[in-house]
């Protein structure tokens, strides 16, 4: 089991690029490509060709982020953080943040 330091439903902010400083919830994430795609950021415009379930047209949607360009939200005060594993006493491996060392929470 891999222990992947960004994951779906994390708050990011955007570090580098277009979207410099955009915060935003990680939902879905590629591991071999190491990107990651982020509600409301890397906006981009597509044509879309009409289908029984989709009308055609221009259409908005979000492409992927490479991993390196975000950092997780800090829990404490919501600046950026780095990530770092911690094993609990009972044995669980948790993320915690390297800024003010509170562990982060699951999304489950």
């Amino acid at each position: 089991m891999s222990a992947a330091k960004i994951k779906k439903g994390d708050q990011v902010v955007v570090l580098a690029g277009r979207d410099k400083g955009k915060r935003g919830e990680v939902f879905q994430v590629m591991p071999k490509e190491a990107r990651a795609l982020v509600r409301g950021v890397n906006i981009v415009r597509r044509h879309q060709r009409q289908s029984a379930a989709q009308e055609g047209g221009i259409i908005a949607k979000e492409a992927p982020v490479h991993l390196s360009n975000l950092a997780l939200q800090d829990p404490k005060d919501g600046k950026p953080t780095r990530v770092g594993f911690k094993t609990l006493e009972d044995g669980r491996k948790v993320r915690v943040a390297k800024r003010s060392g509170e562990i982060i929470a699951e999304k489950n």
